[in-house]
């Protein structure tokens, strides 16, 4: 529970009480700010999207009047005052969604945090079982133009934005990234059919399957794996080239094809920027015809 300070009385000579202290919460910039409705319906306030970014959730109630207030010609000093109102009472709800340049999604097991690990300074706990990570990891990958924020999220099954497996309690930091990267496990029986599935689970729950994406099959050091990359090279090649997203054969283990596909995911993402820059500093022109003489 959070409260602001409250007003002082005022005094004599017609001096006014003090305001009260205003109260400021700081939340990440990514917060979104929901109220309770009267119906209990969870109704959005605002999107802080933007460092500095402030909204107003619960204003203070009005001050009361002295005496001064109402006082006449024939009484100059009543005795009579007025109350102050209370203030607003607001229960809020804050919902972080991450604001991030690259997203790494995948299915379970199919090497997120070993690609985290290898293209930043990020340490997620490894293991060979499924969902190993319970919450979304934070890397941060340098180069010479600047340095990059990348974030696993915990691996997506069928039914994801439904709730199903860890769910949609962290689909919703796919929202705000400017790239996806979907991860798939080389060594998978049903690789061919996993992208489909990451594909659907995105677009489903927050209809963004335009959002620029990467894909990379992993696991590329595995003999099976090799055995298979003409079938797969055939299968994902055309595909993919047809909707404009580049695909490359990795190993997040050993480092084969890592380094070509962080270049490739810092240049798209330079372009999103770049593009968004362009947009917003984009005026509107406006015809203003010369009036008649």
């Amino acid at each position: 529970e959070f409260v602001a300070g409250d007003g002082l009385r005022g005094g004599g000579w017609r001096k006014r009480g003090k305001k009260g202290e205003d109260l400021a919460i700081s939340v990440p910039a990514g917060t979104t700010v929901f109220v309770k409705g009267d119906s209990g319906e969870e109704i959005l306030l605002a999107d802080l999207k933007t460092p500095g970014q402030k909204v107003l959730v619960a204003k203070g109630g009005r001050g009361g009047s002295g005496n001064a207030r109402f006082a006449t010609a024939v009484n100059q000093a009543p005795e009579i005052a007025t109350e102050g109102e209370p203030g607003a009472e607001r229960y809020i709800i804050l919902e972080l969604k991450l604001l991030t340049d690259i997203c790494i999604v995948g299915h379970p097991n199919s090497g997120k945090s070993t690609l985290l690990a290898a293209i930043s300074r990020a340490k997620p706990q490894i293991a060979d079982y499924p969902f190993t990570t319970r919450q979304p990891v934070l890397g941060v990958m340098s180069s010479d133009r600047r340095d990059f924020i990348v974030a696993e999220i915990p691996g997506l099954v069928e039914g994801a934005h439904l709730g199903k497996g860890l769910g949609n309690e962290f689909l919703r930091h796919v929202e705000r990234t400017r790239l996806l990267v979907y991860l798939l496990d080389g060594s998978s029986p049903t690789v061919i059919d996993d992208l489909s599935i990451l594909d659907k689970e995105i677009s489903l729950y927050t209809g963004l399957s335009r959002k620029p994406k990467i894909v990379a099959v992993n696991k590329i050091d595995l003999p099976e794996v090799q055995a298979r990359l003409p079938e797969l090279r055939q299968h994902f090649a055309p595909i993919l080239a047809g909707l404009g997203v580049p695909v490359f054969y990795i190993s997040a283990l050993g480092g084969q094809a890592v380094i070509e596909l962080t270049g490739k995911a810092m240049d798209m993402v330079d372009r999103v920027n770049q593009e968004e820059e362009r947009i917003s500093q984009t005026e509107i022109a406006v015809f203003r015809p010369k009036p008649r003489k």
